[in-house]
């Protein structure tokens, strides 16, 4: 007899923080700011790079890739995280479930990609500064971002489509409160060799691709640097890659850190679980607009000059 999640479409759980949920409509106020700085900020480095004219170079270019990025990584989890913490909505669909995958997963990966492509943009600037201009040109930049759309849908859409070949059984309780693709399959009853393996693939095509590539970059950045004889002209250069390198650390090692949870971490109490994965997603949007604004010289001037040309108004 096939089981009942077999015929319908099963429903997963979805979890606040395990242990304090009559203390979650308190998390969800420091969740909720933090979400709203996140947006505000993200918004605001766009709007930078699109109305502010000498801010159209490929370094910004990629800025707003990455701000976009993030405000993707923060929709996606926003919605059922809030319906958790404030209106206990638990219940999801495996289609739903599917869905928010897409888009948590898919601006994940986007955003590694988009951290790629800025390290290598840090890598013509200081290694080829003669010919920045004439390799990163606008229609070449506009190729890297649908390439980094195409490699995401690639590496992710075998994984959401493996997702429905498989049964589940039971209740499918999730052990965060959004769908996350490693926690999903543990759900299943049916074997997910093919899925982990699958996963396990996407997570080397991406992350273990983009990881060594970019520690390259630096390698390469900091071998034409030590060839400049001013110590000055080394550090000035080098501050360029500031923001960059602190994106890069903000973002890799928190996900790192819960794929080797999800996969090796199962007798690790479940608030680790929660918190890391909150770190991973919320983390970045929050701190990289934060980052860039008070590192970057020019990002903050037309910031300080927007909210002056808005104080003025009023």
């Amino acid at each position: 007899m096939p089981s009942l999640s077999n015929i319908t479409s099963p429903i997963f759980l979805l979890t606040g923080i395990p242990g304090l949920e009559v203390f979650h409509i308190w998390f969800s106020i420091p969740y909720f700011c933090l979400c709203s700085v996140a947006l505000l900020g993200n918004f605001m480095i766009m709007y930078v790079v699109i109305t502010e004219q000498s801010l159209h170079e490929p370094m910004y270019y990629f800025l707003s890739m990455l701000s976009a990025t993030d405000v993707g990584i923060t929709v996606s989890s926003l919605p059922t995280t809030l319906g958790v913490l404030w209106f206990n909505i638990r219940e999801i669909s495996l289609d739903g479930c599917i869905v928010q995958l897409f888009f948590l997963h898919g601006f994940t990966l986007m955003e590694s990609s988009v951290l790629l492509a800025m390290a290598f943009d840090r890598f013509v600037a200081i290694c080829e500064p003669l010919r920045y201009t004439t390799i990163l040109t606008n229609s070449r930049i506009v190729k890297a971002a649908l390439g980094i759309f195409i490699r995401m849908l690639i590496n992710l859409m075998p994984l959401l489509l493996l997702l429905k070949r498989l049964s589940f059984c039971g209740t499918n309780s999730l052990s965060h409160s959004y769908c996350y693709h490693p926690d999903v399959i543990k759900q299943s009853c049916s074997s997910t060799k093919i899925n982990s393996i699958v996963g396990l693939l996407a997570l080397i095509l991406t992350s273990g691709i983009d990881i060594p590539c970019i520690i390259l970059s630096y390698v390469l950045i900091i071998k034409s640097l030590l060839s400049i004889a001013s110590p000055e002209e080394r550090h000035k250069a080098f501050s360029t890659c500031i923001s960059h390198i602190g994106a890069v650390a903000i973002f890799y090692i928190p996900w790192i850190i819960l794929a080797l949870m999800h996969r090796f971490g199962h007798n690790a109490p479940p608030y680790i679980h929660v918190l890391l994965s909150n770190i991973h997603f919320l983390l970045p949007p929050v701190l990289n607009p934060i980052i860039y604004s008070v590192k970057t010289k020019q990002i903050y001037r037309v910031i300080l000059k927007v909210f002056q040309a808005n104080a003025s108004r009023v």
